[in-house]
């Protein structure tokens, strides 16, 4: 069995587990043990009483502990290619995550079609790190649409470019700092320095990901909205690599993103984005299809790109 078989296999193997089954519940995820790993850590190096260049340093020597347990895969020798394809499709079942992504939107989306607005405040703030207390609906929408795509670059798209890249230790590698990101990557007073190093190096892993995403969105959407926002509207967002994803994704899908929002009790006016038109319920299932139209779409090109290479 060749090389480029088996990726292809495992892939595809992969994707399907993660669509019939989900994500595995937090009692059996590695990240369960892997955030307890991360926890360990800053109660032993994270200081606020020393200058911010050693709490960076710090954080440098926390992270670099912390990804230590991806490095365990590059020990990992298979001996048949049938135990390979079991190794890397589990691995890679572990480190991606659009089902769950799909879940917890359509949560939100019946709530919004039950017009339960309580209900959809509670399950959208299980999927944004902005307040939701007092969303409206429309608030919901937009920011349920919004987090879809931008996760699946980081819980979808870019496991699959690294796995492809570096086998199972290149998506474990990728899932490990994507967790770091989210646990020290804020820019609070507690997390500003010592985070730095995680913030960073995840940005670099996501980089080419998360523009190949942006033009998969492209390439699958309202190509020319989509180049339209991603050229004028991207720049205008925080984040150099959810900018492209979000804005790309939103011209795509036609649907104008943004707006008004509250993190940890401060109003912020985020740029608009996207396209023309006000989301609708509807919209956030045609953003969940937009994830598994480009799953599907990276598996097609990487088997014929490894089968014919």
């Amino acid at each position: 069995m060749t090389p480029a078989i088996i990726l292809s296999v495992t892939l595809g193997l992969a994707i399907s587990l993660d669509y019939y089954l989900g994500e595995p519940a937090n009692t059996y995820h590695p990240l369960v043990a892997f955030g307890k790993w991360v926890k360990y850590l800053e109660q032993g190096l994270l200081r606020l009483d020393i200058s911010e260049n050693y709490q960076r340093l710090f954080g440098v020597v926390a992270m670099i502990l912390a990804i230590v347990p991806s490095f365990a895969w590059l020990l990992w020798q298979p001996q048949s290619p049938w135990v390979e394809i079991v190794f890397g499709t589990l691995t890679l079942y572990f480190c991606i995550g659009a089902r769950s992504l799909q879940q917890h939107a359509q949560a939100v989306h019946i709530a919004l079609q039950a017009n339960d607005l309580s209900d959809a405040r509670l399950q959208v703030s299980k999927i944004v790190s902005r307040q939701t207390a007092h969303m409206s609906d429309a608030d919901i929408r937009r920011a349920t649409i919004e987090s879809v795509l931008e996760n699946g670059a980081d819980a979808v798209f870019a496991p699959l470019f690294w796995f492809v890249l570096l086998g199972p230790f290149g998506a474990v590698l990728y899932r490990l700092s994507n967790t770091l990101d989210a646990m020290w990557g804020y820019k609070t007073l507690r997390y500003r320095h010592f985070g730095w190093a995680s913030a960073r190096f995840d940005d670099a892993m996501n980089w080419l990901p998360a523009r190949l995403t942006a033009l998969s969105y492209t390439v699958l959407g309202n190509s020319s909205q989509a180049l339209q926002a991603w050229r004028y509207h991207a720049p205008l967002l925080e984040s150099p690599n959810a900018g492209p994803v979000m804005s790309a994704g939103a011209g795509a899908l036609n649907l104008q993103l943004g707006g008004p929002a509250i993190y940890a009790g401060v109003p912020k006016q985020k740029p608009w984005f996207g396209g023309k038109n006000i989301p609708q319920n509807n919209d956030i299932d045609r953003a969940c299809q937009l994830i598994y139209r480009t799953c599907w779409l990276w598996w097609l090109l990487i088997v014929v790109g490894v089968n014919f290479a």
